[in-house]
């Protein structure tokens, strides 16, 4: 069976999704798999070498105007001769989809990858003029899936396959025993308007005035103008010793298992895979309680959920791992638990295989 996965290349949780699952269907015979990306400005071309040094076959169309990627992607799909196509995020999916239906494509399907997209009254439209060629609407968390339904989108094609992680980089051998992990805490995730960072450092400016100054490291790239605001937040706020931008990490796995406390601030999510690994990673989660991510998080049990951009509440929880490691190794523990028995990218494929063998 020939898959072609379309996604953006700017290399966001959608396209990270698009590799997992490129990459299990390549261990696996019987299944031929191409890799289509939109070039984006942030597209790596080291990060595309390195994929297809993996074996996987790789291909980049423009990203000039749609017309242009639905052209360019048609004569991909017509060498490829794919017998199905994800097109995933928005709004790729639209140009994956309306390049497949021109192609003949038999099985198409789009995967919805947020809860909160930036659908206008057109580009909404021409997303449910292809419902009638769309095999099913994968929502990658219940909550993506509801946020479909809500849409207007078919309910009887809207699905949930919850995204996984590669847990082979979060081996027993880079988990640290909580008394040996760095009591800091570290947010790995882009700088993008969905992420809330400020809030985090705000939360850690609170921290400070009640006498507790743990390290914050912020690891991950995207928007240089999100990451000068942070910069300025952390300048005017005095924390410039307590708080280190990482940039892109290549050890993020071994850097996560180190540390005691991971958190994720953001404003929005479809299913938050840097929480995911978090989790895998053993650390005491911290999530803002928000669609998409409090279906992973039990609070209590496997984390802790704060009011989204509730600096006050985050500061609390934190604090609250800080003073209590019995209670935050605990969570940790159970996280792990948690990440390595539901999230998987074995799971995941599974599922996405189940489907397309039906």
């Amino acid at each position: 069976m020939r898959i072609l996965h379309f996604v953006t290349g700017g290399f966001s949780g959608a396209t990270q999704v698009a590799i997992d699952l490129c990459m299990a269907a390549l261990k696996e015979p019987g299944y031929e798999v191409l890799l289509v990306l939109r070039r984006k400005p942030s597209t790596d071309e080291a990060k595309i070498d390195a994929l297809r040094q993996q074996g996987l076959q790789v291909r980049v169309v423009s990203n000039w105007i749609h017309a242009v990627t639905v052209w360019e992607l048609r004569k991909v799909i017509r060498g490829f001769k794919p017998d199905a196509v994800f097109a995933h995020g928005f709004s790729d999916h639209i140009w994956g989809r309306r390049a497949a239906v021109a192609e003949g494509v038999r099985r198409i399907l789009h995967v919805e990858h947020n809860t909160r997209e930036r659908y206008t009254a057109r580009r909404l439209k021409q997303a449910q003029a292809l419902m009638p060629y769309t095999e099913a609407c994968i929502g990658v968390s219940e909550g993506v899936r509801t946020s479909l339904i809500e849409r207007g989108f078919d309910p009887a094609k809207c699905i949930a396959i919850p995204n996984g992680i590669d847990l082979e980089r979060f081996p027993d051998s880079i988990i640290k025993p909580w008394d040996e992990r760095e009591p800091a805490i570290i947010m790995a995730s882009r700088f993008a308007r969905q992420k809330d960072h400020s809030t985090l450092i705000q939360a850690l400016a609170l921290l400070k005035n009640q006498g507790m100054k743990p390290t914050l490291y912020l690891a991950g790239g995207g928007k240089s103008s999100l990451q000068r605001k942070a910069h300025a937040l952390v300048t005017q706020l005095g924390l410039q010793e307590q708080v280190q931008f990482l940039g892109n990490v290549s050890d993020l796995p071994q850097r996560l298992g180190a540390m005691q406390i991971f958190v994720l601030s953001t404003h929005w999510e479809g299913m938050p895979l840097a929480l995911v690994e978090g989790m895998a990673a053993g650390c005491a989660c911290v999530v803002s309680d928000v669609i998409g991510a409090r279906e992973v998080v039990e609070p209590d049990v496997n984390g802790l959920r704060v009011a989204q951009s509730d600096a006050s509440a985050m500061a609390t929880a934190i604090h609250s791992l800080l003073t209590k490691p019995a209670f935050a190794s605990n969570l940790g523990l159970l996280a792990r638990q948690h990440a390595i028995s539901t999230y998987s990218r074995a799971h995941m494929w599974a599922a996405y295989r189940t489907l397309i063998s039906a």
